[in-house]
């Protein structure tokens, strides 16, 4: 039996890798969405390739669940248990989450997980996220901020490291760890990866809300 990882490949599921394996509890897969019309990771939009170089880089499998841009929860959560039934997935026990302090999203995970005999953790959870956002920088991490919600965040901020300078340039209201979907990440270097994956810029996409800064392998 073992424990499979959501991962987003931003900076909570990294923090939550690398905890589970400072504590002796290391996940032995990892679980991405992918947006199955465009390749990209669902939400973060990073493209497929890079989400691989990171599996390939923390040297875990990694099983992708392809869904639609228009995806019902319906649609979802049937792509999702068809996931769990596959044999890559057939012998995991627990599912583990980077999920912090939204506890409604954390009783949705913990009641469909009991239903089909599966259990979810949380490893990061109730972690204080100015402490946690300063712990990933110290522990010389290094992360792209990819996604701005700029009804919540200046869209100046896409495209920028997530070091020191940023947290001191976050307004007041912004959670540091993005938690409640300020700003989305890749992390490409840190004490998880066996090398860092060489990242540059691409094109900025304006989509009205959403200001995504594309990225692209080196």
């Amino acid at each position: 039996m073992s424990t499979v990882l959501s991962w987003s490949g931003g900076k909570d599921s990294a923090l939550a890798l690398w905890t589970m394996r400072q504590e002796g509890t290391p996940a032995a897969t990892l679980l991405t969405t992918i947006n199955e019309d465009y390749g990209r990771i669902s939400i973060h939009g990073v493209r497929r390739e890079l989400l691989q170089a990171q599996a390939a880089a923390v040297g875990l499998p990694l099983v992708e669940v392809g869904i639609p841009t228009a995806c019902s929860n319906e649609l979802y959560e049937e792509r999702m248990a068809a996931a769990l039934d596959s044999p890559a997935l057939a012998d995991a026990d627990t599912f583990a989450f980077a999920d912090l302090f939204l506890a409604d999203i954390r009783a949705y995970r913990e009641e469909r997980l009991t239903r089909v005999g599966r259990v979810a953790i949380f490893p990061l959870w109730e972690r204080d996220t100015t402490a946690l956002a300063r712990d990933f920088v110290a522990a010389g991490f290094g992360a792209t901020l990819v996604v701005v919600d700029t009804e919540q965040l200046d869209a100046g901020f896409v495209g920028r490291r997530f070091d020191a300078g940023l947290l001191d340039d976050l307004p007041a209201g912004v959670d540091p760890c993005g938690e409640n979907g300020e700003f989305h990440t890749f992390v490409d270097s840190g004490p998880i990866f066996e090398a860092p994956i060489p990242v540059a810029p691409g094109e900025l996409r304006d989509e009205g809300r959403f200001v995504y800064r594309d990225l692209v392998p080196a």
